[in-house]
């Protein structure tokens, strides 16, 4: 029998956003990050927070329901200035924030200036990362997205990320006193490229999750489309069979309109979009917009 499917709920100060399995596919947008971006980068270091406005906006407008924010520039304080990120960002959106760092000060940073139930990237099943994280997920009443694979290894088999799953679950409910609802798995969404298997692999695992321990799921939906041609096409195609096999929420790049529609239609095609009202009201919105 299949475990009762779970709801994730984080909230900013006055915005509430449920991750489930019976409601629309939970976008989390990626953009406020500076890995990858030299000059953005190079103005984080120089105290300058002014292209956070325009990655908010863009990801907001782009159908972003949360937003991702990691500060991790070297040689900079990134605790102060993830806590000033965070500060910023609740400024100009009410959308929940995903505290992202994998520095722990930074973390505690960031969820003491926090206003609101914030979601954690992340934890993994090692040990000693478990337990620096998990007691601040607990005191700062937030919830935690973690990914089986350990000291040893990122696991390629089904078996050995399941197994690593009900690792996480067990301590982080039984040791630290975590709602399993409040456990996101990020099934570990690899490169096609590299390996012509791996999808079908991600996609078995987020079934055997769903049905074995109920929890909400995510991942890093670029991950599969790395070093590949027409990365926005297999975006489209992957975030929809990743959704009916499980898959809840995805930290992606909003600005891609191409991936969020197609999102959007399998919300509607797995009768996560009563009367197919987000469908119709986003496409009237789209035909205002070019009147």
């Amino acid at each position: 029998m299949s475990a009762p499917r779970l709801e994730t709920r984080l909230r900013s100060a006055t915005q509430e956003v449920v991750i489930g399995h019976d409601t629309r596919f939970c976008l989390i947008g990626e953009r406020i990050n500076p890995t990858g971006r030299r000059i953005f980068q190079e103005q984080l270091r120089a105290g300058d927070l002014s292209a956070i406005e325009r990655d908010v906006q863009a990801q907001v407008e782009g159908g972003a329901d949360v937003l991702d924010v990691n500060m991790g520039v070297p040689l900079t304080d990134e605790a102060d200035l993830l806590a000033k990120a965070i500060t910023m960002v609740q400024r100009l959106t009410d959308k929940p924030i995903c505290i992202d760092s994998s520095v722990v000060e930074a973390l505690e940073a960031g969820l003491a200036v926090y206003q609101g139930r914030a979601l954690v990237n992340s934890i993994t099943a090692e040990d000693e990362r478990m337990a620096q994280i998990l007691p601040l997920v607990k005191k700062y009443d937030a919830a935690i997205i973690a990914l089986p694979n350990d000291e040893d290894e990122i696991p390629m088999e089904v078996d050995k990320r399941v197994e690593l799953t009900r690792k996480i679950v067990q301590v982080a409910t039984t040791e630290y006193g975590i709602a399993q609802a409040d456990i996101v798995i990020d099934p570990l969404a690899m490169p096609i490229g590299a390996d012509g298997t791996v999808a079908l692999t991600f996609f078995e695992t987020v079934r055997r999750i769903r049905d074995e321990f109920g929890v909400n799921m995510t991942c890093g939906a670029s991950n599969v489309s790395f070093g590949m041609p027409s990365r926005h096409a297999l975006g489209a195609g992957f975030l929809p069979m990743a959704m009916q096999a499980g898959l809840t929420s995805a930290i992606m790049d909003t600005r891609t309109p191409q991936i969020v529609e197609a999102v959007k239609a399998a919300d509607l095609l797995l009768g996560h979009d009563e009367w197919g009202g987000a469908w119709i009201a986003a496409h009237r919105a789209r035909q205002a917009a070019t009147a």
